[in-house]
């Protein structure tokens, strides 16, 4: 994948573009502020942007500011955004435009290279993967009328780990069913969200957003 990385942390930018070269990527441009991103972003029109949320000059929310402006430029286009903590209204920023295509995870996930990277190909191939810990904060803020009501508790299990971004395989791994027995989960809960198949539309994506009621 050709990638643009946002990170004005020196240290973590380097480690970034080493693990990804290492592993096949080609990093396109390493910036270390907001605009510089989105220049990168028009330049390059790369297949995935790497965003820290913080940077100068305030250090405050200039990269989710400028991660959302690379997405109003070019809609859908992925991005994986990195943060020190759980920022829940910055997560409800990036989702806003139901489009997919976008991760949020916490910086001490980027030490597990093998999730991490995992995490990079789902966003980069028009999924949604958030931090655990995000899902948690969001799930607080849902309101009292559920439109996960029809599911049962195996669904809405299912349903949280694809929110974390888990493939089938993966979900049948931690769950310690059969792959079948997820898909035919997987089918039940599209089914029950009145999610019928669509072209034009990525259902997993939908599912996930109306799990934490972007």
């Amino acid at each position: 994948m050709r990638i643009v990385i946002a990170d004005d942390a020196v240290l973590l930018r380097e480690g970034l573009i080493r693990v990804l070269t290492e592993h096949g990527h080609d990093v396109v441009a390493a910036v270390g502020d907001g605009p510089a991103l989105v220049a990168a972003a028009a330049d390059h029109r790369p297949d995935i942007c790497v965003v820290d949320v913080r940077m100068p000059p305030s250090h405050t929310d200039e990269g989710l500011r400028a991660a959302v402006a690379v997405r109003a430029a070019r809609p859908g286009a992925p991005v994986l955004v990195l943060s020190q903590y759980v920022e829940v209204s910055y997560a409800q920023d990036l989702l806003a435009d139901r489009a997919g295509a976008v991760g949020y995870l916490l910086k001490d996930r980027v030490a597990d290279i093998a999730d991490f990277l995992e995490a990079l190909d789902r966003v980069a191939g028009g999924g949604t993967v958030l931090d655990p810990e995000v899902v948690a904060q969001l799930l607080v803020l849902r309101r009292a009328n559920d439109p996960l009501a029809p599911l049962t508790p195996r669904e809405k299990e299912v349903l949280a780990l694809m929110a974390e971004g888990r493939s089938n395989t993966a979900i049948a791994r931690l769950l310690v069913v059969s792959e079948g027995a997820v898909e035919k989960h997987v089918r039940n809960i599209f089914t029950k969200l009145n999610l019928p198949p669509d072209e034009e539309q990525h259902r997993r994506v939908l599912a996930v957003l109306t799990y934490l009621r972007i």
